[in-house]
């Protein structure tokens, strides 16, 4: 709880601050200004005072000092008028720079905990499968049950690992795709049919056509396939239903993928696609994942022009689809 707390106390601290200096800041141009104002008042009075009534030229003159003065009144408002529109700009994106700077750093902080305990488990569950058949003498059958696992928990850990790594070369602009022409539908299978291995509870509506092709990077579609099933089997109760189908139509190729979980608030269906960006709080949500994977979809969708949109899966639940052009 008290990790909780120190991102807010740190950014209302520095909300306090900062309105504090922006307050300073126009209260004295306020004050320079109304500065400048009264001694332009008694400059003209001054003025006033050393004309003579009986010169000539006294109404002249007299004239001459209060346009004078009208065109330092002008001068005034309007530099203040430009410094004060300045401040306020500058403040609003100041301020918006630190809230947002404030905000990635919960977010990597929430980050970390999540891949903690991404990593724990399939390191765990490993190890001790391995433990198992090390001092155990088991039959063939048992032993063949338990390095499955084994291979499973590794090939989670090489998921996480492959999200982390692509994701940081994407955004440092340091990852080459090597595209190719692929069979999509071969892919994909391979994929779902090892996520239905490992969780065999789920009730599974698998719907592949055959030989659908495109030019695409084998990696990055996997990892693709990969973090939309992993949502799904995420966000699904034990004997959830997730649905997983790919087809052409017309000049697309539709890759869609179901669930009947509590489904996406309109409000939120956008920000699901921000790097780090999970719904709900680290501390109480209780569905496991990094904030990387949906982030990942986007990126490679569109390394590959294809578009990724969330829709309702009614009556509950969450419907993703990938519209690959071909």
């Amino acid at each position: 709880m008290f990790r909780k707390l120190v991102p807010a106390r740190k950014l209302g601290f520095a909300s306090a601050l900062f309105y504090l200096l922006l307050l300073y800041i126009i209260a004295a141009l306020v004050w320079w200004f109304v500065s400048l104002m009264r001694q332009s008042h008694q400059m003209t009075n001054y003025k006033l005072e050393e004309l003579k009534a009986d010169d000539p030229a006294y109404l002249t003159k007299v004239q001459q000092i209060t346009d004078e003065q009208h065109r330092s009144t002008a001068k005034y408002v309007g530099e203040g008028t430009v410094f004060f529109s300045l401040i306020i700009v500058g403040a609003f994106f100041v301020y918006r720079a630190v809230r947002r700077e404030f905000k990635l750093a919960e977010q990597q902080h929430n980050f970390m905990m999540a891949i903690t305990h991404e990593l724990k488990t399939p390191i765990a569950v490993a190890k001790l499968n391995l433990e198992t058949l090390q001092k155990h003498k088991l039959d063939e059958e048992k032993q063949q049950k338990i390095i499955s696992m084994t291979l499973q928990e590794t090939n989670r850990l090489n998921t996480l690992a492959n999200n982390i790594l692509v994701s940081a070369q994407m955004d440092e602009k340091a990852f080459h795709s090597s595209k190719e022409e692929l069979n999509l539908s071969d892919l994909a299978r391979r994929s779902v049919e090892e996520y239905r291995t490992r969780f065999p509870g789920k009730n599974w509506n698998i719907s592949v056509e055959e030989d659908l092709s495109l030019v695409g990077d084998p990696l990055l579609l996997q990892i693709l396939i990969n973090n939309l099933v992993d949502n799904a089997v995420k966000y699904t109760g034990k004997e959830g239903e997730i649905g997983f189908t790919i087809q052409r139509k017309r000049n697309m190729i539709l890759v869609s993928v179901t669930d009947n979980g509590v489904g996406i608030p309109d409000n939120e269906k956008q920000k699901i696609f921000d790097r780090f960006y999970r719904i709900g709080d680290e501390k109480v949500r209780k569905t496991k994942g990094t904030g990387l994977g949906l982030y990942l979809c986007k990126r490679i969708a569109f390394e590959h022009n294809a578009r990724i949109v969330v829709t309702d899966n009614l009556p509950t639940g969450a419907n993703f689809t990938i519209q690959f052009h071909v």
